[in-house]
């Protein structure tokens, strides 16, 4: 069975070539060929004129040294026309001494006193010689008896001034046009040289041009543009493309997405662009290594840069903000199973001892001990749910102070702590709270009696929230640096890289119009202090209502005061 048949096999078409390489070759060597043979005719066609020129000047100047000789006049005026005769002589001896084709002296009707052609001496002139014989010089291309010539006519004065005569010489009409055709092929072969290195030049700029293009045609180079495009902006990772001067070149729909800027971005720096920090660090090379994290908004960023050749670089872009909020979730999970693996022994030493205490017919100490600790964990919620009145934040609250004990440490309201339920973003404040109180403990674990005092309160719109922890604290000279990326002092986990809690803290703080800041605590540790202004609606009718009857400040104070010691 016959193959089909391959492209670019078979029969051999004859057309314009496909090859950009060969394309532009034959452009630049019919430009050539072109631009030599105008160049050719501009030169030959003043040529001729020139050398036409030349052979009337110099008939004009052999006539104007014949008729400046002495006795010439004389000999006009006072001989008749003769083949032997003194004007004869001389005409003859300027012809044979300058190459003229002839010298023919003629009195004021025309008659010539000598010819070349001896016949013709006493003949009148075959072309007018008016001009002349009115005393004006002629330079002009004519044909007479002895066929087309450059000829030269000066006028002959007698002793008064008056005219008397002419001289006319001609030169051979021939002899200039194979001066022209002489200087043709010396002309052709400047021409060939110039056409030659042209071409040379072109082959090579052409070859060139053929390892820089792959040897791709012009068809497969838009076919590229086309599937470069519809990739760029069809994958779901971001790519920006730099410059040697750093300055955005391009940058696909997905990194237009992920950095929060617009196509406007193309021909911009990175700092014009995306302002100074970790982010444009990153994408400008300033920061080395693979994979690296950046947090732009509230997103979390992976980035990988790529140089090119021209001094540029691709650096492209994903999104890792679902990856880490999972890796939180599991850290989290992780915990609570801990947590909760420590409380099955505990509740299994409980239901222990209550079977101790019912095995013994101990009754009322069973009761008693059974009310006691159902009353704990009630009394824990409850406290947290009256000064904390968002379901998010008190459950979280609760459950980090469940994990918070497991690992030894004391999670505790602070006494001023209130807040309604009137916040507008609860998730992102859970995020802001999750991460302080996570670090909190993980600073407060081992230290001498643990604790974390975890205070909020709202200010008009304005929540203002405080964790402080027993940890070693921060050092004063890395206040500035812990909210940057990267920045960590745990081991990395299994899951990604430490370093991006804090720097989401900041971004959350500055995307609502607020702030973060550490400072020491008394007696040791850490206080990170967190301000959100607008983060609470304002308060609706009912609310100002129920209000107004208390206090005309503020809410009614708790029923239930909270305890400053052990958990919530």
């Amino acid at each position: 069975m016959n193959a089909p048949p391959t492209p670019g096999r078979g029969q051999r078409r004859f057309g314009w070539p496909q090859r950009v390489f060969s394309q532009v070759l034959l452009m630049q060597l019919t430009i050539i060929t072109g631009v030599t043979i105008l160049v050719t005719g501009l030169f030959l066609a003043p040529l001729s004129d020139q050398l036409d020129d030349q052979a009337m000047r110099r008939a004009l100047a052999i006539a104007q040294s014949t008729a400046a000789q002495p006795g010439i006049v004389r000999d006009l005026t006072s001989t008749d026309p003769s083949v032997k005769g003194p004007v004869q002589s001389a005409a003859e001896r300027v012809r044979r001494a300058t190459g003229a084709e002839y010298v023919v002296v003629m009195n004021q009707r025309g008659v010539r006193w000598s010819h070349p052609d001896t016949h013709r001496i006493g003949a009148i002139v075959s072309t007018d010689p008016g001009e002349a014989l009115r005393g004006r010089e002629v330079m002009e291309i004519d044909s007479g008896t002895l066929g087309r010539s450059a000829r030269g006519k000066v006028p002959l004065l007698g002793p008064s001034g008056d005219v008397v005569g002419a001289v006319s010489v001609g030169i051979a009409y021939d002899s200039v046009r194979a001066r022209l055709l002489g200087a043709i092929p010396g002309l052709l072969a400047y021409a060939g040289g110039a056409l030659a290195v042209g071409a040379l030049a072109a082959y090579l700029i052409s070859r060139r041009l053929q390892r820089q293009t792959h040897d791709l045609a012009f068809s497969d180079i838009s076919a590229l543009l086309t599937e470069r495009e519809a990739m760029l902006h069809g994958i779901r990772e971001g790519v920006v493309a730099l410059d040697g001067n750093g300055r955005v070149r391009l940058l696909n729909d997905e990194a237009q997405r992920l950095l929060g800027v617009g196509p406007e971005a193309a021909g911009r720096t990175l700092e014009e662009v995306l302002g100074d920090g970790r982010t444009a660090d990153v994408l400008a090379g300033r920061v080395v290594g693979d994979d690296l994290l950046a947090v732009r908004g509230s997103r979390v960023l992976l980035a990988n840069r790529m140089p090119t050749d021209d001094g540029g670089a691709v650096v492209t872009l994903r999104d890792r903000t679902e990856l880490e909020h999972l890796g939180r979730e599991l850290d989290s999970t992780t915990g609570l199973i801990d947590a909760l693996r420590a409380q099955d022994h505990e509740h299994a030493n409980r239901l222990h001892t209550l079977l101790g205490l019912l095995e013994l017919e101990m009754h009322e100490d069973a009761m008693e001990f059974v009310t006691e600790v159902v009353g704990v964990h009630r009394a824990t919620a409850e406290q947290v749910t009256e000064k904390i009145q968002d379901p998010l934040l008190a459950a979280l609250l609760v459950g980090k102070a469940t994990v918070a004990a497991e690992r030894g440490v004391s999670l505790r309201l602070a006494p001023d702590t209130l807040l309604p339920d009137r916040v507008v973003d609860p998730r992102g404040l859970v995020t802001v709270m999750g991460n302080l109180v996570d670090n909190a403990t993980d600073a407060a674990v081992g230290s001498d009696g643990a604790r974390i005092e975890v205070g909020m309160c709202a200010e008009g719109r304005t929540v203002i929230l405080e964790v402080r922890d027993s940890g070693p604290g921060v050092p004063r000279e890395q206040y500035a640096s812990i909210f940057t990326e990267g920045w960590s002092t745990k081991e990395v986990p299994a899951h990604g890289r430490r370093g991006l809690g804090l720097a989401l803290v900041r971004r959350l703080a500055e995307r609502q119009g607020g702030s973060v800041t550490v400072s020491g605590a008394d007696g040791g540790g850490a206080v990170f202090t967190v301000v959100l202004p607008e983060a609470l609606a304002e308060p609706g009718p009912q609310a100002l209502a129920e209000r107004a009857p208390d206090s005309p400040d503020g809410p009614p104070p708790p029923a239930h005061p909270a305890t400053t010691g052990g958990q919530p």
